[in-house]
């Protein structure tokens, strides 16, 4: 097991949601934003800091769309940039150590078996799988592909050429259900009214021109790039994008809805158990042992749950009544949440 501890973000709960509606016909991806097939859908509040309210606005605007069908979930990225530029070539290469934009997807909420999905402005990408958060042990399944993955990219200005007039680069994903099903509950595709639990980031470097080439500043004091920024949808309260409790919720609708979305009573439960495990993983880090003293651990704060703790040597899990009584959520040491009925 792993028994490090866990950084409890600094944020209130307040996930981004967004009313994903359905398509119409097949799209022709090109990576423009701008046809008829998105009109439909609406754009996502801008990104911000990974960090929320804790760090400055972002200096460049970034905003997706989202749509489904009975055989893609699709996705629309704009991404305002006055330096286009990418080198990695190369599927499955680290994207981030370019500028890129990234999708994460947890079906089930769970936040184990989810999807991490990279793309920079040559439309290279990197899919891997996570068997759980790096947090919990990971791994990453890497040799993991998306079957049948349709990407493409729209640059608004000319790559890599400094002096351009640069405007923003686009993007385009259709992931097919038949490789995200693997993780969904029941492993089939959603249905409308149901939601999944999705975020999105984006990887801007600091860059300046040198001998007409874009490269990352560096700190002179240590040599080495100046540390990336991370501009997210939903924001995360922390530094680290593998915390998918905090990811957005989005909503699957049709022609009858829902337009609309109000956070279950449910998730705010399973919020406060998470913000239990943070805090039992943390007291192991310290004490080199788990406690079952509920109160030692929620402390003076205000809780709408009455957990109940049973730990071992090695081992922990907490529990609490759903929000109607019939059901029981449970969280254990490795971060996994469940629902016993």
């Amino acid at each position: 097991m792993n028994r490090s501890g866990v950084p409890e973000p600094k944020i209130e709960y307040d996930p981004k949601h967004y009313i994903c509606r359905r398509a119409g016909e097949p799209p022709v991806l090109d990576g423009r934003i701008d046809k008829p097939f998105w009109q439909v859908a609406d754009w996502s509040d801008d990104f911000v800091d990974i960090e929320g309210d804790l760090r400055p606005k972002p200096a460049k605007q970034t905003r997706v769309k989202m749509l489904w069908d009975d055989e893609y979930f699709y996705f629309g990225a704009e991404l305002i940039e006055d330096q286009i530029w990418a080198t990695l070539t190369e599927r499955d290469s680290v994207i981030f150590y370019d500028n890129d934009f990234e999708i994460f997807i947890d079906p089930d909420g769970d936040t184990h078996q989810y999807y991490e999905f990279e793309i920079n402005a040559l439309n290279t990408v990197w899919d891997l799988l996570l068997v759980k958060p790096y947090r919990d042990g990971g791994p990453p399944v890497n040799g993991w592909d998306i079957n049948g993955l349709k990407t493409a990219v729209h640059i608004d200005g000319e790559l890599n050429h400094p002096g351009a007039a640069n405007r923003k680069w686009s993007v385009e994903v259709a992931i097919p259900w038949s490789s995200l099903k693997e993780c969904a509950a029941e492993s089939r595709p959603p249905v409308a009214g149901e939601f999944w639990r999705v975020n999105f980031s984006r990887v801007e470097w600091q860059t300046e021109v040198q001998d007409g080439e874009y490269r990352k500043v560096l700190n002179p004091e240590t040599g080495k790039p100046f540390p990336e920024d991370n501009w997210v949808w939903s924001p995360m309260g922390i530094i680290n994008m593998h915390y998918p409790e905090l990811w957005g919720y989005v909503v699957f609708a049709d022609g009858e809805g829902p337009d609309f979305f109000e956070l279950p009573q449910d998730e705010r439960i399973k919020w406060e158990l998470r913000r239990l495990y943070y805090r039992e993983r943390n007291y192991f880090e310290a004490e080199g042992k788990f406690t079952n003293d509920v109160k030692l651990l929620m402390g003076e704060e205000s809780w709408s749950i009455v957990p109940a703790i049973e730990t071992t040597r090695s081992l922990f899990q907490i529990s609490a009544s759903s929000s109607d009584g019939t059901a029981l959520y449970c969280i254990r040491e490795d971060g996994k949440l469940w629902k016993e009925c």
